[in-house]
């Protein structure tokens, strides 16, 4: 399974909704505090974009000392429509300070030197040391796992079905060969695919399928996927 660390470094950079938030800060509307991009830099610290009239940016220009305390905020939503659509959340906090002469005009870079750090997602909530965070990779499929999943929901819905036959616990195969429960792709990394199988909006339960070999880039992504689903259909 993915690291915390790894898990972690993959949301930050990904594309999903992030807020910076920094105590004491007033009256900020959510376009002035989210980031327009975010970047991870060799030593682990977080390089963010935001608006110059930012109240963030703001409190970081005119900062004193080792500049203000900040938490940047990352909720995890799955790409597809599926019952209970929040897939995980990070949170890390550090020391802002402004990076100048780096964003064209009307936007200043942050820098967020990363303290802490947590993640509570599918897998679990754990906290990740700043060594781990910048020591660790995001999934090779992070640029394109929306995409993937919304393709696999949209054109492969038969085929996710046949999953079913390949789960372990007799009582779930037997489930779904009683109820023809929907299939929902919810999450794609590179050690394998996660489904959510409803019977309805209030019962469902989540299956993990492992790829034999972890992928490294969409060519074997799709040579792992087919191996998936020929061996469903057998």
């Amino acid at each position: 399974m993915p690291s915390a660390a790894e898990r972690t470094r993959t949301l930050v950079q990904s594309t999903c909704s992030a807020v910076l938030l920094v105590p004491g800060l007033n009256g900020a509307g959510p376009d002035q505090l989210m980031p327009s991009t975010r970047n991870v830099g060799p030593d682990g610290g977080l390089f963010l974009e935001l608006p110059v009239d930012s109240p963030a940016v703001r409190a970081a220009t005119h900062a004193e000392g080792d500049g203000p305390t900040a938490v940047l905020e990352i909720t995890d939503v799955a790409p597809v429509s599926v019952p209970h659509r929040i897939r995980g959340h990070a949170r890390l906090s550090g020391r802002l300070a402004t990076v100048p002469g780096v964003s064209g005009p009307g936007r200043m870079t942050l820098r967020l030197e990363t303290g802490e750090a947590y993640v509570d997602d599918l897998w679990g909530a754990e906290e990740v040391g700043p060594e781990e965070f910048r020591d660790a990779a995001p999934d090779p499929l992070v640029g394109h796992e929306a995409e993937l999943l919304q393709h696999l929901h949209a054109a492969h819905g038969e085929q996710l079905g046949t999953l079913c036959g390949l789960l372990g616990e007799h009582s779930a195969r037997r489930r779904c060969a009683a109820h023809r429960p929907s299939v929902v792709p919810l999450a794609l990394d590179r050690y394998g695919l996660r489904v959510r199988v409803c019977e309805d909006r209030r019962r469902c339960f989540d299956a993990r399928f492992e790829f034999p070999e972890p992928v490294r880039d969409i060519s074997e992504l799709r040579h792992a996927m087919h191996t998936l689903f020929e061996a469903a259909a057998n």
